[in-house]
């Protein structure tokens, strides 16, 4: 049986996944390790890798894991990559990110606004039912606000400019955090959002299992 290691987004962990059908495969979830100090997300993907044992595994990284396991892809040989709801390059996180990173404006920003939910959190991660609501509200409450900071810093200060040739990006239409027009994306999910992993997970299991 295929081994998939799977990086789960920024705060989320399996929950977000719960909802594909990873059948005929042996999945293992990649633990998010407390970042050390001053570290780098390249010194950190390679604290990672010491959880994958598969020779050329399959990953798969949501959002921010997708943007780890690009970074991991360049220490260890791999036979996929799978995106989803992510960016491949710094050209596809928003300008608005980068100009934010370059100006050190997410540091006045509270650890504890970002791990509240709210209407506003709703909508940027497209969630409109109540038990997505729900969901994602858990999901936010239980992050780690250390890690929270340090990832936000990694993401709009990230500076690769590599695309894997055995990677594939999986975005969604409607995504609001990461918007498809500035990515360049292999496949798309109608009306996907960054919690499609839940609310499209039929459309996103067939998109995933097409690659495997």
């Amino acid at each position: 049986m295929k081994r998939i290691y799977i990086f789960s987004g920024l705060g989320a962990d399996e929950r977000v996944f719960q909802y594909l059908d990873f059948s005929g495969f042996t999945v293992t979830f990649i633990r998010w390790l407390q970042p050390l100090q001053n570290e780098t997300i390249e010194e950190y993907a390679k604290r990672l890798t010491q959880q994958i044992t598969t020779v050329r595994p399959i990953l798969i990284g949501l959002s921010f894991g997708g943007i780890v396991a690009t970074e991991v892809a360049k220490l260890i040989d791999t036979e996929k990559i799978i995106l989803v709801a992510s960016a491949k390059t710094r050209q596809e996180i928003p300008f608005y990110y980068r100009l934010a990173g370059r100006l050190r404006l997410h540091k006045l920003l509270p650890v504890d606004l970002l791990k509240r939910p709210n209407a506003l959190s709703n909508w940027f991660f497209g969630v409109c039912s109540q038990s997505d609501k729900k969901m994602l509200a858990t999901i936010l409450r239980d992050t780690d606000g250390q890690f929270l900071w340090w990832a936000i810093d990694k993401i709009i200060t990230w500076k690769n400019q590599l695309v894997h040739s055995n990677s594939i990006h999986i975005h969604g239409t409607a995504d609001r955090i990461l918007p498809i027009r500035y990515v360049v994306s292999d496949r798309q999910v109608d009306g996907g959002g960054h919690f499609m992993t839940v609310n499209k997970a039929k459309e996103l299991t067939a998109a995933i299992r097409s690659l495997l």
